[in-house]
């Protein structure tokens, strides 16, 4: 993938880049009609038309690709027809034709193109693309679209340039270091995908203008100071000051250095070393 600039002839252009897809086999093709259907969208209303999701509504109108998380069609080889663009996710999808004649759409890794043959199973050759538990797996390699929960389909590492390193195995769990620097363990017989997305240089794209982040359905953020007190805490006064608190949503909700994990959830004894801390710059150890 490369990232594209053009010649600032206005505002918007000066600062934007866009991907080239250098990626995409076909960039003209309609993706497979029998593994799409319609996206319904809320604009963020729930179903008392209540807004509860701020910022959401509008955007281009997008077909939802059917993805195959769980890739539990075993040992079957299946063809790399084509790599798409998907614009659910960041990452793009490849559609795979079976030898039986189905057709799949999974993620893409990194390197995998038009033509390849992949596999999943318990027992497969660990190359890029191929869909196996983690105890078959090698240590030292890096994974993507991850399970969680053996069965349950994936759920880490499905972004664009996402993958995490297989370190160990031990008495029946496997464990990971996912992007975010965060090492957990996770059951053994969950599969993953070996190999790490495509798309690396997603995270470099500007988009350069407000109309961009509009076809994609983002909403503009009006910041609180610049309300009315009786519709934001933070709102009012001669001049744009923050009253003395601490920012909040406009429900009075902290919005800054608050925990968002429940303290007694379950899965907190099988993370070994927390992510990085924006706040402290450093990683944190818990065995809870």
């Amino acid at each position: 993938m490369g990232v594209k600039q053009y010649k600032p002839t206005t505002a918007g252009r000066r600062v934007a880049s866009v991907n080239d897809y250098a990626e995409l086999t076909d960039k003209q093709s309609r993706p497979e009609k029998s593994l799409t259907e319609r996206l319904v969208r809320t604009g963020g209303r729930n179903h008392h038309g209540v807004i509860t999701s701020r910022h959401r509504g509008g955007g281009a109108r997008r077909l939802y690709r059917k993805i195959d998380f769980k890739r539990r069609k075993d040992d079957v080889e299946a063809t790399v027809s084509r790599i798409e663009y998907d614009p659910n996710r960041s990452c793009h999808i490849a559609l795979l034709e079976y030898a039986d004649g189905e057709k799949r759409y999974i993620l893409a890794p990194a390197g995998v193109g038009a033509g390849d043959v992949v596999m999943s199973g318990q027992a497969v050759e660990p190359k890029v693309g191929n869909c196996m538990p983690l105890k078959s797996i090698p240590t030292g390699m890096d994974v993507h679209n991850i399970e969680m929960n053996p069965g349950q389909g994936g759920k880490l590492a499905r972004s664009a340039g996402a993958g995490a390193r297989l370190l160990a195995r031990e008495g029946g769990w496997a464990t990971l270091v996912m992007p975010s620097g965060e090492m957990r363990q996770v059951r053994s017989e969950c599969r993953a995908t070996i190999g790490q997305l495509g798309n690396t240089d997603h995270q470099n794209l500007r988009w350069g203008k407000a109309g961009r982040m509009r076809h994609r359905g983002r909403r503009p953020h009006v910041g609180g100071n610049a309300m009315n007190p009786h519709d934001h805490p933070m709102g009012g006064g001669e001049g744009h000051r923050k009253g003395g608190r601490h920012p909040c949503s406009p429900t009075g909700v902290l919005a800054k250095g608050g925990r968002t994990r429940k303290v007694r959830k379950g899965s907190n004894r099988r993370i070994l070393r927390r992510r990085k801390s924006k706040r402290y710059g450093q990683l944190t150890l818990s065995r809870k």
